[in-house]
């Protein structure tokens, strides 16, 4: 850790911090912002609470705290922990606590003081997830009203720290230097007729042929990556494959991520989940589909759908670094190099393209009736608001005047989407919230059961698997279900379902 470049910059930071109550922080994939800052900031005198560091995924989170702890030669859970839908590790010592975004908001919502809190990271804010631009929204106007004490720093791997200093009362933006290894780009393009998974098993045979170190492949999604690793079957004894994406219990997760106990050469075929915030050990060769699975909210159909379109220049960008992070590395693209021009330069913010009826049920129950009155970067649009009142209503969580009502401020207390939040509400009130509450774990989490379309055999299935996502799943659904209402008198609840 005595190398990494953002230790030159810390002093600037925790000046900032002691002179202002925020601070911007843009550095570079690899500068060591996720696991150094929350650290240094323990022994500052403003700092006497806990600190949240903000992470965008489950799996970046957990490795961060586990990362954090093992430089401290601890354990995770005691200084250092995390907070996750599904898996938690701390304890009443832990003074730095690594949570997903969706989890701080909660957490700002049931206690809108954060008491016990002296500050808030947000990693990788240029991701722009939909929760973290609103978890930044609600602390900064926590902040405003509530807490002048609380801290405030946005972390970017990306040039915007402009803009967020502007959201963030002119925040002094602070800037990293990256550590810069050698990287060689390899554009091999792809006939159009091509299976994806045949283009990427070729390329991968082709970089453990002619490069050294381990190789991470970046494929739209789970079923991809499956039909590649069977085309990359009787590699030999001395490479080992892995898989890396959310639907995997975390021990197999940590072994893409580690190096290999006995020292072999390493595959992994990840999504989108590695482009940021982690460090893969021994990874040397990066192999591109440039190909990305998004959520995307159809607005005409009511329904967000996953959409498999060409990755950003951002994004490609930040997977070719994957390579370079821990010496001279090389990217293999899957596309002609003049293309590379023609692909978006940004993912856009989630916020543009979301369904915002659970933004708009928190508002409301923030006491903000129009969401655009808070301080975002980039406004939720008019019509999108206007769409989530309308289900909402007819959900029975708002009123005429958009203020929540009884049934409404049930949802919120789940953590839960509104319309499964509603599902489960009303199923208790009937005496079914386990079943309610197994079927919204389902829907939330790919790959439990299975993929079947049947929800029914899913259920079936999950219900006789073993191992760890499939218990953290069923006390997943204990919790939501322990959560929702008591049968009301005569069985059944009213209003619609």
């Amino acid at each position: 850790m005595t190398d990494l470049p953002i230790l030159a910059v810390l002093p600037d930071l925790l000046a900032a911090l002691r002179d202002g109550s925020n601070a911007v922080l843009v550095a570079p994939p690899g500068a060591g912002k996720t696991t150094a800052v929350a650290p240094a900031l323990l022994a500052e005198p403003w700092c006497s609470g806990e600190i949240l560091l903000l992470s965008p995924r489950r799996l970046a989170a957990r490795a961060a705290a586990e990362r954090m702890a093992a430089q401290a030669g601890e354990p995770v859970g005691q200084t250092f922990g995390y907070a996750t839908r599904m898996d938690s590790k701390r304890s009443a010592s832990t003074r730095v606590t690594v949570v997903t975004e969706g989890i701080f908001v909660n957490r700002i919502q049931a206690d809108p003081e954060l008491a016990g809190v002296s500050a808030v990271l947000f990693d990788e804010v240029h991701e722009r997830s939909l929760d973290s631009d609103f978890g930044l929204a609600l602390a900064l106007d926590v902040q405003g009203a509530l807490r002048p004490d609380l801290r405030l720093v946005a972390m970017s791997a990306t040039l915007d720290g402009g803009r967020f200093s502007g959201l963030m009362g002119g925040a002094p933006v602070i800037e990293s230097e990256g550590r810069s290894y050698p990287l060689k780009l390899q554009y091999l393009g792809r006939a159009a007729e091509a299976r994806i998974e045949d283009s990427i098993a070729a390329a991968i045979r082709t970089a453990l042929r002619d490069e050294q170190g381990g190789v991470l492949a970046f494929l739209p999604g789970v079923a991809e990556i499956e039909r590649t690793a069977e085309r990359l079957e009787g590699l030999g004894d001395g490479i080992v494959l892995h898989r890396l994406h959310g639907s995997l219990d975390p021990q197999t997760q940590r072994a893409a991520i580690q190096p290999d106990a006995e020292g072999r050469r390493k595959i992994v075929l990840a999504t989108s989940i590695a482009e940021t915030s982690l460090t893969l050990d021994g990874i040397r060769v990066v192999v591109d589909s440039g190909l990305a699975r998004r959520p995307r909210y159809d607005r005409a159909a009511g329904m967000t759908r996953l959409v498999t379109e060409r990755a950003s220049q951002a994004a490609v960008t930040q997977r070719a670094g994957r390579a370079a992070r821990q010496g001279p590395g090389a990217a293999y693209r899957l596309w002609e190099e003049a293309a590379t021009a023609g692909l978006p330069r940004f993912d856009p913010p989630e916020i543009l393209e979301a369904d915002l009826s659970a933004l708009t049920l928190d508002c409301a129950l923030w006491g903000v009736a129009d969401p655009r009155s808070l301080a975002w970067l980039d406004p939720p649009p008019a019509a999108a608001v206007a769409e989530a009142r309308a289900r909402l209503a007819a959900l029975g969580a708002i009123d005429a005047d958009s203020r929540p009502t009884p049934h409404g401020h049930a949802i919120a207390k789940l953590p839960l989407p509104p319309r499964l939040g509603h599902m489960l509400v009303r199923a208790g009130e009937m005496g079914l919230a386990q079943t309610a509450a197994e079927i919204a774990v389902l829907l939330g989490e790919r790959g439990l059961g299975g993929n079947d379309p049947d929800l029914e055999a899913r259920l079936r299935r999950w219900r006789g698997e073993r191992g760890a996502r499939a218990e953290g799943g069923r006390k997943l659904a204990r919790r939501w279900a322990q959560l929702a209402p008591l049968p009301l008198a005569g069985g059944a609840g009213g209003g619609p379902v």
